[in-house]
């Protein structure tokens, strides 16, 4: 098990974790914002568990990584995870982006991992592609407000903002009934924390306008979108039904009464449904 740092044309150090043998078929995981590749723990000790080799970075900004002022955008996202590919000499991968790592696999993929040679299927879960904001031609979106809202919370007072998020609808526990974790609050919290204020308040720009229509149609690999219907980060209508009618080679599987962070509060679920796409 290694950790190491990988450094990029444009001088950004990014944080990588890279667990199991190296001979084993990698899985490489895009964390969502404003958070690192701690997100992925309980996959990637399942994956590691059934004989994978299991990649995580950082993104710029965000936990171990470069806090760097610029930046803070889709292509450089998906520049740096080359970067880091490239070093490690990923072959055969499977990459798996949650929420904004989506739309950074999707990017990835279609502007370096296929024409490399490198990647063998993605996944997208609760993933902000093909475009989250309302405009002229995405009647579907959320209004600007919504995402101007968010930066006024993080400005006014981010650490307070990254306890009301997951406290509330990342994570649905304000819905009725909901079984609360407060593990998963504090870890959150805890991530969020460790990142660059800057690198956090520009990825909200990044999450929500970059239009990632022509990257989804340029994807060929196996691309399985996994969504929950009651998503209130980002809703399902606009994203992965929207996602899937845009991949040359895409499924959906889609999670009744699961939230935006399922991949933590549904991993007994999740975790063997990723594993039967990347057998499949």
């Amino acid at each position: 098990m290694t950790e190491e740092y990988v450094r990029t044309k444009d001088g950004v150090d990014i944080f990588c974790k890279d667990w199991g043998p190296k001979h084993a078929q990698p899985i490489v995981f895009h964390h969502g914002w404003p958070l690192s590749s701690d997100d992925w723990d309980t996959q990637m000790l399942f994956f590691l568990a059934n004989g994978y080799r299991v990649i995580a970075h950082d993104r710029r900004g965000h936990g171990r990584s470069s806090q760097v002022s610029e930046g803070h955008d889709m292509d450089h996202y998906a520049a740096d995870a080359a970067a880091v590919f490239e070093h490690l000499n990923l072959k055969n991968a499977v990459h798996i982006g949650h929420s904004t790592g989506g739309g950074e696999v999707a990017r990835y993929v279609a502007k370096f991992g296929e024409p490399q040679g490198r990647v063998a299927k993605a996944v997208l879960v609760s993933a902000v592609p093909p475009l989250m904001l309302k405009t002229d031609a995405n009647s579907g979106g959320l209004p600007i407000e919504v995402f101007d809202g968010l930066r006024k919370a993080l400005a006014d007072n981010r650490s307070q903002f990254f306890i009301d998020l997951p406290t509330g609808p990342f994570y649905g526990f304000n819905r009725p009934n909901a079984k609360t974790s407060q593990g998963l609050i504090q870890n959150w919290w805890r991530q969020g924390m460790m990142g660059s204020a800057k690198a956090h308040y520009e990825g909200i720009k990044a999450f929500s306008e970059t239009d990632q229509t022509e990257d989804l149609k340029r994807i060929k690999v196996p691309t399985l979108v996994m969504h929950g219907d009651d998503d209130q980060i980002v809703p399902i209508d606009d994203a992965g039904k929207l996602s899937v009618k845009l991949l040359k080679n895409g499924t959906i599987k889609i999670y009744p009464g699961y939230p935006h962070g399922m991949l933590s509060t549904n991993a007994d679920v999740i975790n063997p449904d990723l594993l039967a796409f990347i057998k499949s």
